[in-house]
């Protein structure tokens, strides 16, 4: 199957349908109006650019990878989701279609917000590949596209299934949990550079609304087919290795005294499970759940799975 060109037949904004406030993708995008709307240029440097002046070599080093990984990473999911917008718009979601026209433009000032950073506080025009691991590289430069690009062939809800995982689950769910984390850490702990804790704070938000989009719609397509929920374990038991690797070897300082800040990220991978957990738990519920339970249990889902 193919994704391909269907006229429309009626159209449900002049119908006695209308919008559904009601379900969790309209709430999230009118959280979207709201909690959304920051601006990277906006955003105060000046104190970043001296903190940035007054690290170490090591501390510099360690602030370079962790943004490093986000910038490429942001990047890539910006260039990522087309493909899931243009097949939710396809089966007539509007209010799900209307909330990611926000998560895509967020996911486009993510890009802005670090590309920003390091022009104007690291001040370096540097190739910042070789921080990119080889479980990295799988993830970002070929998991990702792969399976997002792949709903382009095959719309199913199989296909969708697998590139909700991939995204939301992971890539945001686990990897960017633990990257907030790390980064509050070295930052809030160390009163520096309140320019990038302040962009952080919007981005965490920001991806909370992502996080919980994806909870809904895995939960959506299994409640509709519980049958999907082996594939959804399946990629999650496929990926997670993945996302553990890109921690592990990202903290390669052999000696404890030697890391910079006195960070350890796999610490951090704890919360990010715990939090992983808890959204695979309610997507497994949806297994018994009708499609009408499942929008009225969503009524607070948003606060309950990030």
């Amino acid at each position: 199957m193919t994704q391909t060109y269907k006229p429309h037949l009626s159209f449900a904004t002049t119908s006695p349908q209308g919008l559904r406030h009601d379900i969790l993708p309209m709430r999230l995008y009118h959280k979207a109006k709201k909690l959304g709307v920051w601006d990277p240029r906006s955003i105060d440097f000046s104190q970043d650019v001296i903190d940035w002046q007054n690290c170490n070599e090591g501390e510099r080093e360690t602030i370079l990878r962790l943004t490093s990984l986000f910038q490429a990473g942001e990047e890539s999911v910006t260039l990522d989701l087309l493909p899931l917008i243009l097949t939710v718009a396809q089966e007539g979601h509007l209010e799900e279609e209307m909330f990611l026209t926000t998560f895509l433009w967020e996911e486009a000032k993510h890009t802005e917000f670090f590309r920003r950073f390091l022009d104007e506080v690291v001040q370096e025009r540097i190739d910042l590949h070789h921080f990119h691991t080889a479980s990295y590289r799988q993830l970002f430069y070929e998991e990702l596209p792969a399976t997002m690009y792949a709903l382009l062939r095959d719309p199913s809800p199989e296909v969708q299934a697998r590139a909700s995982v991939t995204y939301n689950m992971i890539i945001e769910g686990v990897l960017a949990e633990t990257g907030y984390q790390t980064y509050f850490d070295i930052l809030v702990a160390n009163n520096l550079m309140p320019g990038l804790q302040q962009g952080i704070g919007y981005l965490k938000r920001d991806e909370s609304r992502h996080i919980a989009y994806g909870v809904y719609l895995i939960s959506r397509l299994v409640a509709q087919n519980p049958a999907l929920w082996s594939v959804v374990e399946a990629r999650m038991n496929e990926l997670l290795p993945l996302a553990l690797g890109i921690v592990q070897e990202s903290d390669d300082y052999p000696e404890e005294a030697e890391r910079p800040f006195g960070i350890n990220m796999q610490s951090y991978m704890g919360y990010a499970m715990m939090q992983f957990n808890k959204r695979v738990a309610r997507i497994e519920k949806a297994r018994t759940q009708t499609l009408a339970q499942l929008y009225e249990l969503a009524e607070n889902e948003d606060e309950i799975v990030v």
